[in-house]
């Protein structure tokens, strides 16, 4: 009998904890935002940090940017009468060429004038949307530039002989299991990939070109891969300036009307939910999959 009210009671204890952090964690917060106005300030700051993905999804203790998140921040400052200028605060080596492009497009899709700041990386698909700006400033030790294209992956059919695992073919379509790694490529398959990551490439290059206001053939030869520190991409024509925050403030400062800024920070906060649904979900993912669900998910196309 003991037992059973010891029980009850501790399962009263829990159903009332859930309820205060449902009601701290999600009640008020949807209350506060139905009742908060109007955002004010003068320059919308858009931090872009970490690995551009389509939706946010990041492994445990690593950074990465939302390109559902970064379009709805641009098109809410576009939106917002208060804002007279977008500065991007670029820290990212890149990303998902799909969610890189869908943001270079909503900022080049602005009315405003836009500036992107590069701190310690803007490589690859985080410079795809820097270039889309109309003003670049870079450190001048900074990561810039890599404009390429990478779908590489690990291939271990060849442990798989050593402990005599056989990879059960079973596909309708030729192609369907291209690029598996429990098989090695044929020429064919190797031809195709190829001539996917080379129009993405081509794609990268004349998007460039054209933000840039750069010939074509030069940005081809700049186009290898190969990252540039901020002073060289200066050389390039790939920046407009080296500096910092401070750099970037007194040219929006001078060029675009503005005593005093005051920033709108437009930056995803997890709660604590979320934030704890993410720790649970990652910890998941490496007991529940184990490491060759782990070694197949690093396949994709990434710049």
């Amino acid at each position: 009998m003991k037992k059973r009210m010891d029980r009850s009671r501790l399962k009263l204890v829990l159903i009332t904890i859930g309820s205060v952090l449902f009601v701290l964690f999600v009640i008020i917060p949807v209350l506060f935002s139905l009742f908060d106005g109007p955002r004010l300030g003068n320059v919308a700051l858009i931090p872009i940090e970490g690995a551009i993905t389509g939706n946010g999804a990041q492994s445990f203790g690593a950074s990465s940017a939302s390109s559902k998140d970064l379009v709805e921040f641009i098109e809410a400052a576009e939106d917002n009468p208060q804002v007279k200028v977008l500065l991007l605060e670029i820290n990212s080596p890149g990303g998902s060429a799909v969610a890189s492009d869908e943001v270079a497009a909503a900022v080049k899709k602005v009315d405003k004038p836009v500036v992107a700041l590069i701190r310690e990386a803007g490589a690859s698909g985080a410079y795809w949307i820097a270039s889309a700006s109309d003003h670049i400033i870079a450190n001048r030790m900074s990561i810039t530039g890599s404009i390429g294209v990478l779908s590489s992956y690990l291939e271990f059919s060849g442990l798989m002989e050593d402990y005599n695992v056989t990879y059960q073919r079973l596909v309708a379509g030729e192609n369907k299991d291209m690029g598996t790694p429990f098989k090695k490529l044929s020429e064919q398959e190797r031809t195709v990939l190829q001539s996917k990551l080379d129009t993405i490439h081509q794609y990268f290059i004349e998007e460039v070109a054209i933000n840039r206001n750069l010939d074509i053939s030069r940005v081809k030869v700049l186009a290898t891969g190969e990252f540039y520190l901020g002073v060289e991409a200066l050389n390039f024509g790939l920046v407009d300036a080296l500096g910092d925050k401070d750099t970037a403030e007194d040219f929006i400062q001078q060029n675009y009307d503005l005593e005093e800024i005051d920033y709108i920070v437009y930056q995803h906060e997890a709660g604590f939910l979320e934030a704890l649904a993410g720790v649970f979900s990652d910890f998941s993912f490496h007991l529940g999959e184990g490491i060759g669900s782990a070694l197949v998910g690093q396949q994709g196309v990434r710049i």
